[in-house]
């Protein structure tokens, strides 16, 4: 009896974690295919601060936990990329240098760039890594995307005028902007 009741206990363990996989994951060819077209989403689901000082406020609050990353509700931030256009929406946590008050889209990243660099290889594991410049935004100096062969993805964003920040998530195919209904 007691041999059942731990082979339940492990093939519920099993499941469980199962089911807490991650549903973003995507098969190697896909992922060299989206590489290589230049036209993929990264979705951000946690954010990861630099700054000591935001790593203290976030531990101090009541019922936290120690921990320096931050879950990102929703699907609204992300790095659009395609051939002839940037388009990025991404929070900032961290000391900027030189704030702008009243607007607050400028104290994030919220850009679109239309002139921008790619340089892109791939490791002996098979891993990306696209080092994006953008030309035409004021505060950007680099983003850099390693992407794994499931589909998930690291972003690290390095400014002129703040502290370093870190993303993970994943990436996936572009979504196609619905199409203008022929009026009659």
């Amino acid at each position: 009896m007691k041999n059942y009741i731990s082979l339940i206990f492990i093939l519920g363990f099993l499941f469980f974690f199962q089911s807490c996989s991650s549903q973003a994951s995507l098969d190697s060819k896909t992922v060299d295919a989206l590489v290589d077209s230049q036209e993929f989403t990264f979705h951000a689901q946690r954010a990861n601060p630099m700054n000591y000082d935001v790593i203290n406020v976030m531990n101090s609050m009541p019922n936290s936990t120690s921990m320096r990353i931050l879950e990102l509700n929703g699907d609204n931030y992300s790095i659009i990329i395609n051939k002839n256009n940037l388009e990025v929406v991404l929070p900032y946590f961290g000391r900027v240098f030189n704030p702008s008050f009243g607007d607050r889209d400028k104290n994030s990243y919220r850009f679109t760039s239309k002139d921008f660099t790619v340089n892109k290889s791939q490791n002996k594991k098979g891993n990306w890594t696209l080092k994006i410049k953008p030309n035409d935004a004021r505060n950007v100096d680099e983003i850099n995307i390693e992407i794994f062969k499931n589909g998930k993805a690291f972003v690290s964003m390095r400014s002129n005028d703040r502290q370093p920040i870190t993303y993970d998530g994943y990436i996936s195919k572009n979504e196609e902007a619905p199409k203008e209904k022929e009026k009659l």
